[in-house]
């Protein structure tokens, strides 16, 4: 694994708990955690705050934000 590869933040509400892994295991680590703590039900996720603002950068590419 690069020390250079980002890390994203998880966080799972009904756990009380975040943490961050390499952006290559964001999946096999919230599939572990919501399999093995929540009966697969999708708690633990990436950071609603970094899906906002990814959500936003992509939409700002895009040029859905341009006025028309």
């Amino acid at each position: 694994m690069s020390t250079d590869e980002p890390s994203v933040p998880i966080v799972c509400t009904e756990c009380e708990t975040e943490t961050s892994v390499p952006l290559s295991d964001v999946a096999d680590t919230l599939a572990k955690h919501n399999d093995g703590k929540h009966g697969g039900e999708e708690v633990a996720e990436v950071d609603p705050a970094l899906k906002d603002r990814l959500a936003d950068l992509v939409a700002e590419d895009l040029g859905l934000f341009d006025e028309a």
